[in-house]
């Protein structure tokens, strides 16, 4: 434990020098939706929204971008670069095994995650009196599980990607397509049906968390009937799982 412990404080370090990864993994939530936020029409509420405002559905989006940004490009990026330069390989033949930097390295990215998703709900609730997570346990599961689903696809990158620079390509062609068939580039509310019903199975599962943020909010973005609650966890988390089965088998340390 100790070893791990100090593993984790050297990726911490390392972690806090990557200045684009802390400004857009970290801080970029809070500081988008604090900038949607100054719009004036996306602060009016609409009776057909129930009196909410749009700022307050769209709250949720906002959190999956630091969540995505880490969990596809910045974790498999530096495994990535352990692996082109031989760290993993060197680190074999140490007492220092190569897992437990991968340990480390995922105990850093989660925590950042976590960081990302305080600063942002409490400045949304300081600033742009967005009330809290209605439901923080169900929200609390849907955060972690949506995020280990993510974490499972980016590992599969980490796994096959033999050179950073192409575990950059895969990772931007990974957020690309998540936040798009998530449902975090365009409003749900305004998307086909279709692509509302995929979103709700593809990480990290944005109406899950927008439902345990907000039960108005979340009744407004589901498609019709929509998926239970915990339907769309199971899936993440069955998505996470499989996820990480295929990743440990492809993943080389050299």
């Amino acid at each position: 434990m100790p070893a791990l412990l100090k593993m984790v404080k050297v990726e911490t370090r390392l972690f806090l020098r990557d200045s684009a990864t802390v400004m857009f993994g970290v801080l970029f939530p809070a500081g988008l939706l604090l900038v949607l936020g100054s719009i004036p029409a996306l602060k009016e509420s609409s009776p057909e929204t129930g009196g909410l405002r749009s700022i307050d559905i769209w709250a949720p989006t906002a959190l999956v971008f630091g969540m995505v940004m880490i969990a596809v490009q910045h974790v498999p990026a530096v495994i990535a670069t352990y692996r082109e330069r031989g760290i993993l390989r060197r680190l074999s033949t140490t007492p220092a095994p190569p897992r437990r930097v991968l340990l480390a390295q995922m105990i850093v990215a989660f925590a950042s995650v976590v960081v990302s998703a305080a600063l942002m709900i409490f400045l949304a609730w300081a600033v742009l009196d967005i009330a809290p997570p209605e439901r923080p346990l169900e929200f609390l599961a849907a955060f972690v599980v949506g995020y280990a689903a993510l974490l499972g696809i980016g590992m599969i990158s980490a796994a096959v990607a033999r050179t950073s620079s192409a575990a950059n390509q895969i990772g931007t062609l990974l957020f690309v397509a998540l936040m798009f068939f998530g449902g975090a580039f365009l409003p749900r509310t305004l998307m086909p049906d279709v692509l509302r019903e995929a979103g709700e199975s593809v990480p990290p599962g944005l109406q899950a968390l927008t439902a345990a943020w907000s039960a108005e909010a979340g009744e407004i973005t589901a498609t019709a009937g929509g998926r239970p609650f915990w339907l769309q966890i199971a899936i993440m988390a069955g998505i996470a799982v499989a996820g990480s089965a295929i990743a440990a088998k492809l993943f080389r340390w050299e």
